[in-house]
């Protein structure tokens, strides 16, 4: 289990709650599968599809979250969640490659902040604790997109990801307009 403190606060700012960023286990997935798809549906309500469209409902997200549970217990994908006074205020998912042929990638996935924890450097923390437990799997390349023009892809670029391509009309947002995606790759040492 990984566990990391939140980041510090910028100079000027008072003391604040503490938060930790845990690998979550199997059984704590399962335990936390309710707070997860309640930070999904957060998102979905704040503008980010994460591949979801409007109308979306609790049982929707819960149903995303439980289909994920075999790959969380076999180990294929690793969550992290930040855990606040208020509960799950984000989260981030890896997902391991199983071909043999590409063993040294992995993807970053579902890297999601509460609306009312953004700002803080949660998502740039969520990010870097994937990116380590990558390296620490022995993964050199990692793949992730999102949004063209999104708060995300503001963060990706500034966290040293290389953008390689915009995909035009890629996905919809979840109140179905078409949106371009970005995908970017990082290597790591």
């Amino acid at each position: 289990m990984t566990s990391s403190p939140s980041p510090p606060p910028p100079a000027g700012e008072g003391a604040r709650p503490t938060r930790t960023i845990t690998r979550l286990s199997a059984a704590e997935f399962t335990a936390h599968v309710p707070d997860l798809a309640d930070l999904l549906l957060d998102a979905v309500a704040g503008g980010h599809s994460l591949g979801f469209v409007d109308p979306f409902e609790r049982g929707a997200a819960l149903d995303f979250w439980r289909a994920r549970t075999p790959a969380v217990a076999d180990g294929s994908l690793l969550v992290w969640a930040c855990r606040g006074p208020q509960g799950i205020e984000g989260t981030v998912s890896l997902a391991v490659e199983p071909k043999p042929n590409g063993r040294h990638r992995a993807e970053v996935v579902k890297l999601m902040v509460h609306r009312a924890a953004r700002g803080r450097g949660l998502g740039r923390a969520l990010l870097t604790i994937a990116e380590r437990a990558a390296a620490e799997l022995g993964a050199t390349l990692l793949l992730l997109d999102t949004e063209t023009g999104s708060a995300a892809e503001s963060l990706y670029a500034a966290a040293g990801w290389t953008r390689y391509g915009i995909v035009p009309d890629y996905a919809t947002d979840p109140s179905g307009a078409l949106r371009d995606c970005s995908f970017f790759y990082k290597r790591l040492a």
